[in-house]
């Protein structure tokens, strides 16, 4: 698939390394970033295993970070890439941190795009989409063949 923005693969390609970092840590392989003017300020991948933590999805972690960095919860401007669409929990903290954008490879059905939130974030995905898709895919059938 083309880019939807210039830099749109490689950001994802960046939230795919914290994915591949998730599934070599046995979490369900999920990477997020944030990019600001062209920076990534915050990295995450999946951590609930790790941390015994439920909220320690790659997309949380990767907005902790973004804030410490910017030394503010909101981050006007900024642009949340994931590898597969975010849950309700992660696109509500997205939301509530005023990023600009959501971008995602990997559709979720359980995904977390919802219209009648207050703030609204322009939500594009499928960018590496089918390689996203092949991770998490990697993983379930992994995980299915250990029982």
């Amino acid at each position: 698939m083309k880019a939807l923005r210039e830099g749109d693969e490689a950001y994802m390609r960046e939230a795919l390394a914290e994915a591949r970092r998730a599934l070599a840590e046995g979490e369900v392989p999920v990477g997020a970033i944030v990019v600001k003017a062209g920076e990534v300020i915050g990295r995450g991948h999946n951590r609930p295993i790790a941390l015994s933590d439920p909220t320690a999805h790659a997309e949380i972690l990767a907005l902790r970070e973004a804030a410490l960095k910017a030394g503010n919860y909101r981050l006007p401007g900024a642009t949340l890439y994931a590898t597969v669409e975010p849950c309700p929990m992660c696109c509500g903290a997205a939301l509530l941190a005023r990023v600009d954008r959501v971008v995602y490879g990997a559709p979720d059905p359980k995904g977390g795009s919802d219209p009648r939130l207050n703030h609204r974030a322009t939500v594009e995905g499928g960018v590496l989409g089918e390689e996203c898709r092949a991770l998490i895919a990697q993983f379930f059938e992994a995980k299915r063949s250990e029982r």
